[in-house]
């Protein structure tokens, strides 16, 4: 029977060990990849597939790519969504007996890879871990370029919130039974590549001691994982999957750091969608985002981590307040803010940048980048050392100047080395004195070859001799064929070429072998002096990550003061009352990109007691959605420790921030407009707290008018009821009815946006008042929309008819008369003296969402509940 050739037999055998990746399989200069392998990474990277014998009688599909230029086909691959197992040659093949032994090095995921498009310069590339126990979640999260490890514990309801915040391009879950629906439900919300665990690496027993050993602990109670047994799990089952996968010692990654959610103002998903924190609705872009408008920090290192405050604001007072002393010392004093951000523009990205030296990854150009950073510290920290505010004195303490490292480096590494470590040219002159000695080994051999040349010029009067080199025959003497007859005899012939003759002298191959010696001695010594000094690096690896996190809290901090005095924001003050009181407040974003107009801005006052729930009403374009959205980010801004877009603003700590502004019908979940908004509405009910701020708009438009009455009503009394949420609530609706809650309701109040009427025009005013709306405007609001003047015609005669219908139904329920013979309109059941429903219906209508076809189908539909038409 015929056999595979040894060569494809132990390909086989090690793609056993990795059967879910693409197996880059090293033979020389290329990576190989074969069988199905070479079919799928032929489609996706667009290169040939070819054939080889694999000792079997026919011929194996097969494709490669250089070893040089792999990482750009592993990146292609990662982005679409496969993972690579990179298979290396680990002896020298001419030291090998037979097959050349071969090892897979590190299997590269979409949640593992250290370089490349996917990961994003400000924001993190996270690999999750999730367990489940008894309705209970477990969550780990690792971004390994960064070393950063969070855990948390999360509900059934929460754990989407958790996992779409930390938005992991890769999501582990354990190989057990029970998670084949959870694994579905990751993969239709997140998207994301799902990878099961090693076998038993989720149970606690086996995760405590993984998590003990890697980190050299006698306990998880000194870092705070005592009695947390579900993120335990998590985090033990992500580490067994990085170790196994990534083939090394992952000393660079952070002790677990427990995420709680008492000590952070929780935002949903929803919410994150809709007040636009990092991305816009849309475009999906970051510019016109919360993130966008506050990020002026200068390293990658501060972009990630002001990514992470805006996600996760504080709630806890005293914490909120040191950020907020720190940013009003650096708002106060120009000449500190600024000379921080000189030095931070000097700063690479340390985290990173360490990374790929615990990776065994790092270049010589890659330890100048930490030099240059690291020489900054004493001059931080100095400038630091005469700040006031208590945090920027404890950043400042927190940096060690690491001066021997810096002199180290600068010591070993030239001033301009190769990308690659094996090509020589790394280390200085001075550093070594064997390899001086080699260095001047091969000048002066290589300076005697070019003597030589002018030498046998002279000696053999052939003027166009010239002395060349090539990696085949080494150096040659070239010589014409025209002046052949000139060569001594001493000359001995080595290669022949169309216009000329190649020579070589037993002289010039002993120098040769002398350069060539010394060359390659040169090259591997080079080699392990620079894996000395980068170890030496690494042996520092804590203190220069505890400085890559001050230096992201400082400029965070610079950030954030940047923008207070750009933007004219001022410091809020933080309380642990109910009360939120805000004056002249903007939105941030709204008013960064307006370009002729000037913000108006509007005062804000909500609590748990007498100004609980503000109704608010009035036209689309108005400003309604942009008034509630600025309340709930001025709110969200304060505790994250930045000054606001106000006057002034008294924030008492809110726990949660819940949103259902606008909405669109999710097609690929099968869902309408009105089940997106009762789901998000649901979530909002079921965990509201008194202390959350709850932003509504528009509920119950969705469906029919009577329904969305009902729905908006019902979830007005819920809300009000102490018992029940008695959450401070802004809620914008068109239904005009519900303005006489606040007579019957302490605690609810009317608010409206102000519209100045100019013949049938309207101008917005962009003012919230204190009384409710007298009408919607729909018929104006279209005319600025643009409808054709005969649809708005016919929708003014509609409108009136209707008006003076619902009058007359009015005026005989109030003289308790029958109804006159021939009146058109049709009992209906009364909510506060319910409208004729065509009325109520007209009112409802959003013009602005309607086709002109729509507006004018809809206004024959109404045409015929009055009798016309």
């Amino acid at each position: 029977m015929a056999r595979y050739t040894p060569m494809i037999e132990q390909y086989l055998s090690i793609k056993e060990q990795a059967e879910d990746t693409l197996l880059f399989f090293r033979l020389g200069d290329f990576y190989e990849m074969f069988f199905e392998d070479a079919v799928t990474a032929a489609k996706e990277l667009e290169i040939t597939l070819t054939g080889r014998d694999g000792g079997v009688g026919e011929r194996i599909p097969m494709c490669g790519v250089p070893y040089h230029s792999a990482e750009s086909y592993i990146q292609r691959l990662i982005e679409k969504g496969y993972k690579v197992a990179i298979c290396e040659q680990v002896e020298d093949p001419s030291q090998a007996k037979g097959i050349v032994k071969r090892e897979i090095v590190r299997i590269v995921t979409p949640g593992t890879i250290m370089d490349g498009k996917t990961v994003q310069e400000k924001s993190n590339n996270y690999i999750a871990g999730v367990v489940s126990v008894a309705e209970q979640f477990g969550l780990a999260f690792c971004d390994v370029t960064t070393g950063e490890f969070f855990v948390s514990i999360a509900s059934a309801q929460s754990v989407w919130d958790e996992l779409q915040q930390f938005q992991p391009a890769e999501v582990v879950v354990p190989a057990a039974e029970g998670y084949e629906t959870l694994s579905g439900q990751i993969r239709d919300r997140l998207g994301c590549l799902l990878t099961n665990g090693l076998p038993g690496t989720h149970t606690e027993a086996k995760a405590l001691t993984l998590l003990q050993e890697h980190f050299q602990l006698l306990s998880l109670e000194s870092i705070g994982l005592g009695g947390f047994s579900q993120a335990v799990m998590a985090a033990g089952m992500l580490l067994a999957y990085l170790e196994s996968t990534q083939k090394r010692n992952l000393q660079h990654l952070k002790k677990p750091l427990l995420l709680t959610r008492e000590s952070h103002l929780a935002i949903d998903n929803f919410s994150r969608r809709n007040l636009e924190l990092t991305e816009t609705i849309r475009e999906k872009s970051r510019q016109g985002s919360l993130l966008w408008l506050l990020d002026k920090t200068v390293t990658a290192m501060g972009g990630r981590l002001l990514k992470k405050w805006v996600e996760r604001p504080l709630a806890v007072r005293a914490e909120i307040e040191r950020r907020l002393q720190a940013v009003e010392e650096l708002v106060n004093e120009l000449l500190l803010r600024e000379d921080l951000r000189q030095m931070l523009q000097e700063v690479y990205d340390l985290e990173r940048l360490m990374g790929r030296v615990a990776y065994g990854s790092a270049n010589g150009r890659d330890l100048l980048a930490i030099a240059a950073s690291l020489s900054v510290l004493p001059d931080l920290r100095e400038r630091l050392s005469n700040a006031n505010s208590p945090l920027l004195q404890e950043i400042g303490q927190a940096i060690r100047e690491m001066k021997e490292i810096v002199h180290l480096i600068q010591r070993a590494i030239t001033d301009e080395p190769p990308v690659g470590i094996r090509d020589g040219g790394l280390i200085r002159d001075g550093f070594d004195e064997h390899l001086d000695k080699l260095k001047q080994a091969s000048r002066e051999g290589k300076q005697w070859i070019a003597q030589l040349e002018q030498q046998e010029r002279e000696k053999t009067g052939i003027r166009s001799l010239k002395v060349g080199f090539n990696k085949v025959f080494g150096y040659y003497l070239e010589v014409t064929k025209s002046n052949a007859h000139l060569v001594p005899d001493s000359y001995e012939r080595k290669q022949t070429l169309a216009n000329g003759e190649r020579f070589i002298t037993p002289e010039l191959k002993e120098k040769e072998a002398l350069i060539l010696e010394a060359q390659d001695k040169m090259v591997d010594l080079e080699y392990e002096l620079f894996l000395q000094v980068r170890d030496q690096v690494a042996a520092v690896l804590p203190d220069i990550q505890r400085a890559a996190e001050a230096i992201a809290h400082i400029d965070v901090l610079q950030s954030l003061a940047s923008v207070a005095v750009e933007r004219r924001f001022t410091k809020p003050v933080i309380t642990d009352s109910d009360r939120l009181v805000i004056e002249e407040g903007r939105h941030p974003v709204v008013e960064a990109v307006l370009k002729r107009e000037t913000f108006v801005p509007n005062d804000t006052l909500l609590d748990c007691g007498a100004n609980q729930i503000a109704l608010i009403t009035g036209p689309n374009m108005a400003g309604k959605s942009t008034y509630m959205r600025q309340v709930a980010l001025i709110v969200i801004m304060a505790q994250m420790g930045s000054f606001v877009p106000a006057k002034r603003a008294e924030i008492g700590i809110v726990d949660r921030v819940f949103t259902r502004i606008g909405a669109s019908d999710d097609l690929a979940g099968g869902q309408s407009t009105f089940m997106v908004e009762m789901v998000e509405l649901a979530n909002i009910l079921h965990h509201a707290t008194k202390n959350s701020l709850i932003i509504l708009d528009e509920i119950g438009r969705g469906t029919s008018t009577f329904d969305g009455i009902s729905i908006a009503q019902s979830v007005v009394e819920f809300l009000h009821q102490s018992s029940a949420v008695g959450a401070k609530t802004l809620f914008a609706t068109h239904y005009h009815e519900l303005t006489e809650l606040a007579e019957r309701l302490p605690g609810v109040t009317n608010y409206s946006t102000h519209v100045q009427e100019k013949g049938d025009s309207i101008v917005f005013l962009r003012k919230i008042i204190p009384q409710p709306a007298d009408r919607s405007y729909g018929i104006q609001v279209a005319k600025l929309a643009g409808l054709p003047d005969a649809v708005l015609q016919r929708a003014k005669e509609i409108l009136h008819v209707l008006e003076n219908g619902q009058t007359a139904v009015k005026e005989a329920a109030a003289a308790k008369l029958p109804r006159q013979t021939g009146e058109t309109t049709s009992p209906q059941l009364s909510l506060f003296d319910q409208p004729h429903p065509v009325v109520t219906e007209l009112q409802s209508l959003n013009l602005l969402n309607m086709t002109p076809l729509e507006a004018l189908t809809t206004l024959h539909r109404l045409q015929q509940m009055v009798g016309k038409g």
